[in-house]
C-alpha cells in the first residue's frame, strides 16, 4: 500500500471515529432533561407571591422561570419537568405543555406542601428517567451557558458554585482542584451554590426515609466519597429570592 493512499485511509479511520462521536453525543444531547424547582411559597418575596408563584415574577418583562427554560433550549435542552405546590394551577396554565417555548414540559405535583429540594426531586425521578439531569431554581437569574452533557465516570453531581453574596457571606460548599470535598477544613474557602448542578439519579441511592427532605445533604455525603465535581462560575448569577433583588434585577436588565 502506498504512503498516499495509506494516508488516505487513516484520515478516513479519523473522520468515521469523530462522526461516531458526534452522533454519540448529540443523542446524549438530545436525551438530556431539566427539572426546575418551582414549589416554593416564596415567603421573602410577600405580598407578590400571595397571588402569583414566584417563578411567574418577571425581570425586564420575562418571567423568571421562562428565561430558565430559554438558556436551557439554548444549550439543547427541550425535556422539562417542573415541580409544584404553591399555586400550581396558575404555573400550569402559564407554562403549558412547553410548546409555546418550543420545549416539553411535564408537572410533578407534590400537593399543598413543598416536600423541599431533597423531596421535591426524589418525587420527580420517575419523570426524569435514568440519565443525568440538569436541576436549576426557578428564582436563579444567571447567563450560565449548561456547557455539559454528562457526568465524570464514578460522578454522582456537578455543582456550579458562585462567589459569595451578601446574602451568604459564609457559602455553602468548599472547593478544591473541581470538587467538592467534606469535611472542610479552617483554611478552606466556602462558596454559594448557584441553584444550578448536573445530577444522576444515582445520588438518591443516599436519600433519608420519608418523602420530605433537604438536597444539600445528600450533596455532603456524595462529596465524602469523592463522587461530586464542581466549578466556580463568574458570569452573570443572581439568586432572586426576596423583593429588593427583584428590583435591582429589574433595573439593571432593563438599563434603568
Amino acid at each position: 500500500m502506498s504512503a498516499k493512499r495509506l494516508c488516505l485511509l487513516c484520515v478516513d479511520v479519523a473522520l468515521d471515529i469523530l462522526w461516531s462521536s458526534h452522533q454519540q453525543m448529540l443523542k446524549v444531547l438530545l436525551n438530556m432533561k431539566a427539572m426546575i424547582l418551582a414549589a416554593g411559597r416564596g415567603e421573602r418575596m410577600r405580598p407578590l407571591t400571595d397571588q402569583l408563584p414566584k417563578p411567574l415574577l418577571k425581570i425586564d418583562g420575562k418571567s423568571l422561570i421562562n428565561r430558565n427554560i430559554e438558556s436551557l433550549l439554548a444549550a439543547g435542552v427541550r425535556d422539562f419537568v417542573v415541580n409544584t405546590a404553591w399555586l400550581a394551577e396558575t404555573l400550569h396554565s402559564a407554562l403549558g405543555d412547553g410548546s409555546a417555548l418550543g420545549v416539553r414540559i411535564v408537572y410533578s405535583d407534590e400537593g399543598a406542601s413543598a416536600l423541599e429540594t431533597g423531596g421535591g426531586i426524589k418525587k420527580a425521578l420517575p419523570l426524569l428517567g435514568a440519565k443525568p439531569f440538569w436541576l436549576v431554581n426557578a428564582d436563579v437569574l444567571s447567563d450560565y451557558s449548561y456547557p455539559l452533557q454528562q457526568l465524570s465516570p464514578g460522578d454522582l453531581a456537578h455543582l456550579v458554585l458562585v462567589e459569595n453574596p451578601r446574602h451568604n457571606p459564609h457559602g455553602d460548599f468548599a472547593l478544591r482542584d473541581g470538587r467538592m470535598f467534606e469535611p472542610v477544613g479552617a483554611e478552606d474557602s466556602r462558596y454559594t451554590f448557584a441553584g444550578i448542578s448536573l445530577l444522576s439519579p444515582e445520588l438518591f441511592r443516599l436519600a433519608p426515609a420519608g418523602d420530605t427532605f433537604p438536597l444539600a445533604p445528600l450533596l455532603r455525603k456524595a462529596a465524602t466519597e469523592g463522587s461530586v465535581a464542581a466549578e466556580l462560575y463568574q458570569g452573570l448569577w443572581m439568586d432572586i429570592g426576596t423583593a429588593d433583588r427583584l428590583r435591582l434585577a429589574d433595573d439593571a436588565l432593563s438599563g434603568r
